[in-house]
C-alpha cells in the first residue's frame, strides 16, 4: 500500500514509485508538515520539529515558549491563533470572528479514490491504481470539520489532493477562503516557474529565485484565462529541463484560482493553491458541505522533463475520459480564417470537397451558421440555423459533408449572450449583472449566468437540440471574454460572492450533461485560443485550441510552454495562410507543417486558393501525420532546445516502448557564420538500433542521444527539419 501510518510516532508516509510525502500529528492533535521530495523507504523520526523560543512568536501553551504555531511547518494552516503566514482557509462566524482551531480528529486509510461532487477530478478505474488517506480535523467551538484528501498514484509519481469543509455545528458559517493545498518547505533555497501571458500570447514561461514576502499567479476574470495559468513549481537552483528537483502543483479548476509561495521570516517557503480568495465566500449553513477543486502534486528528481511526463501521462489516461481519450484524433478543417462570417454552403462545400481529395477527415464549421450572425455583434444564444446562409438548414450540409466520407463539426459560443439577440430580449435577466449598475460588453457580448439550473438548463437543451438534429462529431466549445458585474439575480445578498464558484459548477454541470449524452461528439475546448486551457476543462474536452495565434513561430513558444503540464493530444494546432492574419509573418508550408504536426494536426485557410504544389505538400503532410499520429499523440515528450532561450528549437516524440521517435527541429532566423548545429536527441533506448526513415541510415541510440547528429544545411528563416526514425530489430 502506498500509505503508511506509524502509530508510534504518528506520522503518516505517502509513497509514489519515486517520491515520498510525511506528515505528523504533534501534541494537542496539530498537523505538522515532515517531508515532501525523493522516495525514501521508511521514515524514521530524522526531521522532528524544532521547537525554539523566538521572539515575536506567540505560544498556544503559556507554560512553553518553545512551541509556536509561527515557526510550525503545517499541513493546513489557518490564522488568528499564532501563524501569521498565508492561510488555507478562513471561516466567518456569527459573532464576526473568523478564528478557527483546527485538530487532528480521525483518519481512514482504503484502496482506491474517491469522486468529487461536481468538480472534474483524476480518477483511477482499478482500486489497486491508488491509496487514499482522509484526515480529518475538527474545530470543537464552531462544529468545522475539514477532510483533508490525499490520493496515491502507485505507478505515477503523483499526489492528488483536495479538502471538504462540513458544519457539523448549530451556527452559519462564512467560507472566506478554501485552498485546496498547502505547503511548508524548510528553506526558501528554490526559483518559481509561472506561466503568463494575454490573447495571442499564450503560456510563455517566468522562472526567478524566490524572495523574501509572496510571489503569486492568480486569476481574477472568472477563467483560468491567457494571463496565467493554475500551476506553479518550485526548482532547485541549478534543475534544469533533464536534472534537479522539481515539486510542482497543478489545479484541477478552471476558475479564479491563486496559487503562490510565501518566503516567511525565517527563510521557510510556504506553498498554496485554490480557489482565489478575492470576490469568494461561500456560506455553510448547519450540515452544509464544501468541497475544493483538486490539485496535483509531482515531484520530480529529473527535471523539467521528469515532471512534464508525470503530468502528461496522468492527464491523458486518468483526467481525459471517454472514447476519445484512446482515440486517434482526426485531421481537420476549419474554415475560420478562410471565410470568417462571409460563406454560404457551396463555399462550405467547396472547401470541405478539397480537404477531403487531400486526405483530411473532419470539416468544421466555424462562427457565423446560427441567428443573423453576419459580424459579432448579434445572434449568440439564439441557437438556431441562419437559413440565409444555410437554405437547406443544417442537416443538409452536413448530408454534402458527410457524402463525401468525411466527419462535420461545429462551432459554438454556448455561455454568451448578445444583446441584440431574441434570448436576451426574452431574458434580460440570464446574464450576469449587478441591479442598477451599467452592464459591460466584451466583444459585444454579455455572459450567461451559469449560477442559474434555468440558464443551464437552457444552454445543455439548445445545444442537445442541436447535436440530435444531425450526425455532428466535433464540437468546438468557444468563450470569448471574461467576467464582469459578477451577480446573479437570483442569489440573496449574503450568497453573491459564491457567483462565480457557482457559475464554474455551472459550467462543468452542463459539460457533463452533454458529454454524456454525446458520448460520440470529441469536445474541444476554446477560450479566444488558449484562455482555459486547464486541468478542469481536460476532464470533458480532452483537447483545447492552444491559440488564436496560428502563426508557427509564435507556436513553437506556446506549444512548448504548454507542454511543461499538458499532453500533445491535447493541442489543437492548424496550418494556416501567410502573411499570418494575427502577427503578419510569412513562414514556409513546411514549417507550418511541422508545427502543427507536433499537436492535433488541422488546417485554417482557404484550401480552394492553394496551388497544385501546395497541394501536393499538404498530401503529403496529411499523409505523412496519418502514419506517426499515434505516436505523436500517445507517445512521451521530450523537449530538447527552448524557443525560450535562442533561436532554436527542438523536441521529439518517443514511444512507450522505444522502438519509434520523431525528431523536430525549428531555426527562426538565419545567421551569418552560423556553426554547424548538432542535435542530440532524447528518449532513446542507448542500445538499440534505429534507422532513419528517408535516408535509412542506422545509427544507435546512444550515438543519436550522446554524440548527436549533424545537421544539414538549412536556407533562409524559419527554417524546420522533420526526422523519424524505428527501431531495426535483431
Amino acid at each position: 500500500m502506498g500509505i503508511i501510518y506509524d502509530e508510534e510516532y504518528k506520522v503518516f508516509h505517502l509513497q509514489t514509485p519515486g517520491s515520498s510525502y510525511c506528515m505528523q500529528i504533534i501534541r494537542d492533535g496539530y498537523l505538522g508538515h515532515l517531508y515532501w521530495g525523493k522516495r525514501i523507504a521508511v521514515y524514521r523520526n530524522s526531521l522532528p520539529f524544532d521547537y525554539i523560543d523566538r521572539g515575536f512568536s506567540p505560544n498556544p501553551d503559556p507554560a512553553d515558549r518553545s512551541f509556536s504555531l509561527d515557526n510550525l511547518p503545517q499541513e493546513y494552516p489557518g490564522y488568528g491563533n499564532g501563524d501569521f503566514g498565508f492561510p488555507a482557509y478562513q471561516a466567518g462566524q456569527s459573532n464576526g470572528s473568523e478564528i478557527c482551531d483546527l485538530r487532528y480528529s480521525a483518519h481512514r486509510i482504503y484502496a482506491g479514490k474517491p469522486k468529487l461532487p461536481g468538480l472534474p477530478s483524476t480518477y483511477i478505474e482499478l482500486d489497486k491504481e491508488a491509496d487514499t488517506l482522509e484526515l480529518v480535523l475538527e474545530d470543537h467551538l464552531t462544529g468545522l470539520q475539514v477532510t483533508l484528501i490525499y490520493t496515491v498514484f502507485n505507478e505515477l509519481d503523483a499526489i492528488a489532493r483536495s479538502v471538504q469543509f462540513n458544519n457539523k455545528g448549530t451556527g452559519s458559517l462564512s467560507l472566506q477562503r478554501a485552498l485546496s493545498a498547502s505547503i511548508d518547505f524548510r528553506d526558501d533555497g528554490y526559483d518559481i516557474l509561472t506561466f503568463y501571458g494575454s490573447h495571442t500570447n499564450e503560456r510563455n514561461i517566468a522562472r526567478r529565485p524566490l524572495m523574501p514576502g509572496i510571489q503569486s499567479a492568480e486569476s481574477r476574470r472568472g477563467a483560468s484565462s491567457p494571463q496565467q495559468n493554475p500551476f506553479l513549481a518550485l526548482l532547485r537552483p541549478g534543475a534544469d529541463e533533464d536534472n534537479g528537483e522539481v515539486y510542482a502543483l497543478s489545479l484541477v479548476y478552471s476558475g479564479n484560482f491563486i496559487a503562490q509561495a510565501e518566503v516567511q521570516q525565517y527563510r521557510t517557503t510556504r506553498v498554496s493553491i485554490g480557489i482565489n480568495p478575492f470576490g469568494f465566500s461561500w456560506k455553510l449553513a448547519p450540515g452544509g458541505e464544501f468541497q475544493t477543486p483538486e490539485t496535483v502534486l509531482v515531484y520530480s528528481g529529473q527535471g523539467l522533463g521528469g515532471m512534464s511526463r508525470v503530468f502528461n501521462k496522468l492527464y491523458r489516461t486518468r483526467l481525459c475520459r471517454g472514447k476519445f481519450r484512446d482515440a486517434e484524433r482526426p485531421v481537420l478543417i476549419n474554415n475560420w480564417e478562410a471565410t470568417y462570417f462571409g460563406f454560404d454552403e457551396d463555399k462550405i462545400t467547396e472547401i470541405a470537397s478539397a480537404g477531403k481529395a487531400l486526405g483530411m477527415e473532419l470539416f468544421v464549421l466555424d462562427d457565423g451558421w446560427f441567428g443573423k450572425r453576419d459580424n459579432d455583434l448579434s445572434s449568440l444564444g439564439d441557437w438556431t440555423v441562419d437559413n440565409r446562409k444555410l437554405p437547406g438548414g443544417l442537416n443538409s450540409l452536413v448530408q454534402r459533408i458527410t457524402g463525401m466520407d468525411m466527419q462535420f463539426g461545429l462551432w459554438f459560443e454556448p455561455e454568451m449572450v448578445s444583446p441584440d439577440s431574441e434570448l436576451y430580449r426574452n431574458h434580460p435577466d440570464w446574464c450576469l449583472h449587478v441591479a442598477d449598475r451599467p452592464r459591460t460588453v466584451g466583444r459585444n457580448q454579455l455572459v450567461l449566468d451559469l449560477s442559474r439550473q434555468d440558464v443551464c438548463d437552457y444552454i445543455a437543451g439548445a445545444m442537445g437540440d442541436i447535436l440530435s438534429s444531425a450526425p455532428i462529431t466535433y464540437v468546438k466549445w468557444d468563450m470569448n471574454r471574461h467576467l464582469t458585474e459578477i451577480g446573479s439575480a437570483l442569489l440573496p445578498a449574503e450568497r453573491q460572492r459564491e457567483t462565480g464558484h457557482r457559475y464554474i459548477l455551472g459550467l462543468y454541470s452542463i459539460l457533463e450533461r452533454l458529454t454524456s449524452s454525446f458520448p460520440e461528439v470529441l469536445f474541444e475546448s476554446c477560450s479566444s485560443g488558449g484562455g482555459r486551457y486547464d486541468a478542469g476543462m481536460l476532464y470533458y474536452m480532452p483537447q483545447t485550441w492552444a491559440s488564436d495565434n496560428t502563426d508557427a513561430v509564435s507556436r513553437l513558444k506556446i506549444q512548448y510552454g504548454n507542454s511543461m503540464v499538458y499532453p500533445a493530444v491535447s493541442m489543437g494546432a492548424h496550418v494556416s495562410g501567410v502573411p499570418n492574419h494575427q502577427v503578419s509573418r510569412s513562414t514556409p508550408l513546411g514549417t507550418r507543417a511541422h508545427v502543427a504536426m507536433s499537436g492535433n494536426l488541422g488546417y485554417e485557410l482557404d484550401l480552394t486558393q492553394l496551388s497544385p504544389e501546395e497541394k501536393i505538400h499538404v498530401k503529403s503532410q496529411v499523409a505523412l501525420y496519418k502514419e506517426i499520429r499515434p505516436l505523436i499523440q500517445f507517445g512521451d515528450f521530450y523537449r530538447i532546445l527552448s524557443p525560450f532561450e535562442g533561436n532554436e528549437t527542438a523536441w521529439a516524440f518517443v514511444s512507450a516502448d522505444q522502438s519509434e521517435a520523431v525528431l523536430a527541429f525549428f531555426r527562426v532566423l538565419s545567421q551569418p557564420g552560423e556553426r554547424v548545429p548538432i542535435l542530440k536527441c532524447k528518449g532513446l533506448n542507448p542500445a538499440y538500433v534505429y534507422r532513419h526513415h528517408e535516408t535509412c541510415q542506422v545509427y544507435g541510440g546512444d550515438e543519436l542521444m550522446y554524440a548527436g547528429l549533424t545537421l544539414p544545411v538549412l536556407t533562409g528563416d524559419y527554417a524546420s527539419l522533420f526526422w523519424r526514425f524505428s527501431r531495426v530489430e535483431g
